[in-house]
């Protein structure tokens, strides 16, 4: 596998991993999101001003719990990084056991009441710390790729990309950049939709989804460093 198919494989991966996770944390979890901090502000705006608004605790401890999952992944790389060590490869295997705690305490929550219960919240508190990791990762370890869950940049970026081809206005880096940032769109979006109907089936099981993609990921990094 050569770098571009690399690159591709982990931006659409990673973009389908964000909008899975994302969409299911909403669905199961009250309207939570794991992912977009920005969209859980709003939530807890909305909460604060309509006292019937349920969950707000979760929505105000995921942003803690997001930024621990970025500070954990920045402090992993920067050890692994130190010692010479695989980083990237370290900081997925710490996406990967948070997902996995979402997963079980998610599944040892159901079924879910109309208020998350502790083991749901503390679920709904890993899968963001998860998320965190995520995002950190890709600022951190893959700057060269498209963001994989902030995807409103990307939508513009991709826009004023295809605006510019269309014109006859874009040279070949346009035209690279307009497939960098499409792939982990289109991977986010097939995500999300994937993820609402999962839950819908098979309840926080659904998250074996990401879980396999993670595993994969990982299995494609070496366990170390050349020398």
């Amino acid at each position: 596998m050569n770098l571009a198919q690399r690159s591709r494989l982990q931006g659409v991966s990673l973009g389908f991993l964000a909008g899975y996770v994302d969409t299911l944390g909403f669905v199961a979890l009250f309207g939570l999101f794991t992912a977009h901090v920005t969209g859980n502000f709003v939530l807890i705006g909305a909460a604060l001003a309509n006292a019937t608004h349920a969950s707000i605790a979760l929505k105000l401890l995921a942003f803690p719990a997001f930024v621990a999952g970025v500070a954990a992944a920045r402090l992993l790389t920067v050890a692994a990084e130190r010692r010479g060590g695989p980083a990237l490869r370290l900081a997925l295997l710490l996406e990967l056991a948070l997902l996995l705690g979402f997963m079980v305490l998610g599944v040892l929550a159901e079924p879910l009441g109309p208020e998350p219960g502790a083991l749901a919240m503390t679920a709904g508190l890993s899968g963001a710390a998860a998320m965190g990791a995520h995002s950190a990762i890709s600022r951190l370890l893959l700057a060269h790729l498209a963001p994989t869950s902030m995807m409103t940049g990307n939508v513009t970026q991709v826009v004023i990309d295809t605006v510019d081809v269309l014109r006859g206005a874009a040279d070949g880096a346009t035209r690279e950049r307009c497939v960098k940032f499409f792939w982990p769109l289109l991977g986010f979006a097939a995500g999300a939709i994937l993820a609402a109907f999962a839950y819908l089936a098979v309840g926080f099981a659904a998250l074996a989804v990401p879980l396999a993609i993670l595993l994969v990921l990982i299995a494609l990094e070496p366990a170390r460093l050349a020398a």
